[in-house]
């Protein structure tokens, strides 16, 4: 039996989102990915800086994926600027001006383009926040949940 290759779309895509993740917190900016917005949309990644700014992060992992998806311009009403990430390989003449560029793999970005800055009204920046902060926490009280049993804790004694 010959094993399934792996699909290279997806693992494209974690690499780029990896990438971007490692080159944002070097430029002081921690990220989530997969936030849903208030309008429905999910996010791949959204990031804040240090000084409360927000980014989100559109990757793209072909052409087709860029050309299928429209949704991108939804969310630059929840962020100050709107980037994409892309592989090295992605014809960057595609990125619309309005948007910034990185370009990412596995194991590092770069910022090719700085996308323009359109700061949010003090409302929508503290929904936003207040939504990354409660992912951000939830997701991090599940991950130190995961496994624990009761003699995990040296508070109590295992049932016999």
């Amino acid at each position: 039996m010959i094993p399934a290759l792996e699909d290279p779309v997806p693992r494209r895509a974690a690499e780029i989102c990896r990438g971007t993740l490692r080159l944002l917190g070097h430029l002081g900016y921690y990220g989530l990915t997969e936030m849903t917005l208030a309008n429905n949309r999910r996010a791949d990644i959204a990031a804040i800086g240090p000084a409360g700014d927000i980014w989100m992060i559109e990757i793209k992992s072909s052409v087709a994926d860029f050309k299928s998806d429209h949704k991108w311009r939804e969310y630059m009403d929840y962020c100050d600027r709107l980037t994409f990430a892309v592989s090295d390989d992605f014809p960057q003449d595609l990125i619309p001006a309005e948007a910034g560029l990185i370009v990412a793999d596995a194991f590092y970005g770069a910022v090719i383009r700085e996308a323009p800055d359109a700061r949010l009204v003090p409302a929508r920046r503290k929904a936003v926040t207040l939504r990354f902060a409660r992912l951000a926490a939830s997701r991090l009280s599940g991950f130190a949940d995961t496994g624990w049993t009761p003699a995990d804790d040296g508070l109590t004694s295992p049932l016999t």
